[in-house]
């Protein structure tokens, strides 16, 4: 992992997230694509690391160190099977937050498809939708901005 600082617009796009819970008013936009309280409009991978996790994990893929530590996804060989960042990112991990309340079953899959097959990554294996549903615990409350 390098020794990158975690930058400003990570802190001010999770500021701007819990900022439109705030009730009354039309859905607004932030700077990282967040529309409404709760979804990203997103739908490819490539978009949905760029809006979500590159503010912490770096557009690189590198991992930071600021507030805290970002791991980095470059070269990470714990994403050789597709169900660990499917369930980190569902339900997150000591400082990560889950995000399977904010991403369907398709936009999951294709942020883990995205990150296994770039940044020095080359897992190919299909993951689906239909796979990213079998792995969500029925019944689970995921964290929710309203």
């Amino acid at each position: 992992m390098s020794g990158k600082m975690m930058v400003p617009s990570a802190v001010l796009a999770m500021s701007a997230m819990l900022a439109a819970a705030i009730p009354g008013g039309p859905a607004r936009t932030d700077s990282a694509g967040v529309v409404g309280a709760n979804t990203f409009p997103q739908r490819d991978g490539k978009a949905l690391y760029a809006a979500i996790c590159a503010g912490c994990h770096m557009p690189d893929a590198e991992g930071a160190v600021g507030a805290g530590t970002y791991i980095a996804l470059a070269d990470n060989k714990n994403l050789e099977g597709a169900s660990y960042p499917v369930y980190v990112v569902l339900y997150g991990q000591k400082a990560m937050p889950g995000f399977g309340g904010f991403l369907d079953d398709a936009q999951v899959a294709a942020v883990v498809q995205y990150v296994r097959g770039n940044f020095g990554n080359n897992y190919r294996d299909p993951l689906s939708a239909d796979d990213v549903k079998a792995m969500r615990q029925p019944g689970y409350e995921y964290f929710a901005l309203d």
